[in-house]
């Protein structure tokens, strides 16, 4: 055995809007991290519309929705995808499961107290939107990471998901992806207009800039192969992003809670 993981980095991978491809993005970023050798957990927290299982290819026997009955364990729920990342698989059109009460949020990330396995990351892919859920998974993670595209709607919604996370549940340090970009500069465009308004309507949020992702036909044709592009194409343009945007986080700080991280995260759900 390895020697015992320190606090875990969960990153909630967010966008207010949906659409802008966060779930490849979540799923790659987590397919990178376990490639570089970090013990990777993926939950897929879009409890009303999952995606992760077939963006990865998977046959999940077990779901969240399971866990939450009490059908099953957490050990069960969990199932091994691409290159050994671990993977808590949502049922998707369970309307029960959207509708989960802050409470049940609460117990839901619970259960990952229970968690016998030594990670050294999270990745939590929250739903589209401004609902309960993606605001407790974003409070509750070390880090956000907004997902913008170039489209208006996508800055509007991302601005009005940043602006709710300061202002109702602290959330004031956030990081930005440009997705699906046609040449670096856009990114960076997309990133500054963002900046731009929050600079002047949210005065105490920072915003840092994680990087890009091209628009890439390799990732378009790796969904419908359904397997993540850094596996399947590793040198196309979008792989190679995302490998960057993998090694700039696992960069970061670990956290400094000297507690262990998953109950960290659980903790700071409770304290609502």
């Amino acid at each position: 055995r390895r020697q015992p993981a320190g606090p875990v980095r969960t990153i909630a991978v967010t966008g207010g809007k949906g659409g802008v491809g966060k779930t490849n993005v979540s799923a790659n970023l987590a397919v990178a991290l376990a490639g570089m050798g970090k013990r990777t957990l993926l939950l897929d927290a879009d409890l009303g519309l999952a995606n992760i299982d077939v963006i990865l290819g998977l046959q999940p026997k077990n779901t969240l929705a399971d866990l939450v009955a009490g059908r099953c364990t957490l050990e069960e729920v969990i199932i091994e995808g691409p290159g050994g990342v671990l993977v808590v698989p949502a049922a998707s059109g369970r309307r029960h499961m959207a509708e989960l009460q802050p409470a049940e949020h609460v117990g839901l990330v619970n259960v990952f107290s229970e968690l016998e396995r030594d990670l050294d990351v999270m990745i939590i892919d929250t739903a589209a939107g401004i609902t309960d859920s993606v605001l407790t998974f974003c409070q509750a993670a070390q880090d956000t990471v907004v997902v913008v595209c170039d489209e208006p709607a996508s800055i509007t919604d991302a601005y009005a998901l940043i602006k709710v996370l300061s202002r109702e549940r602290g959330v004031d340090r956030m990081q930005v992806v440009a997705n699906m970009v046609r040449d670096p500069n856009e990114g960076r465009v997309l990133y500054e207009k963002l900046v731009r308004v929050c600079d002047k309507f949210l005065a105490d949020v920072s915003l840092n800039y994680l990087g890009c992702v091209p628009q890439d036909d390799w990732l378009r044709l790796s969904v419908q192969r359904q397997q993540p592009v850094v596996k399947l194409y590793p040198a196309s343009p979008a792989a190679q992003a995302i490998q960057e945007i993998a090694r700039r986080t696992a960069r970061w700080q670990a956290p400094t809670e000297p507690r262990g991280g998953v109950e960290f995260f659980l903790e700071r759900i409770l304290q609502q």
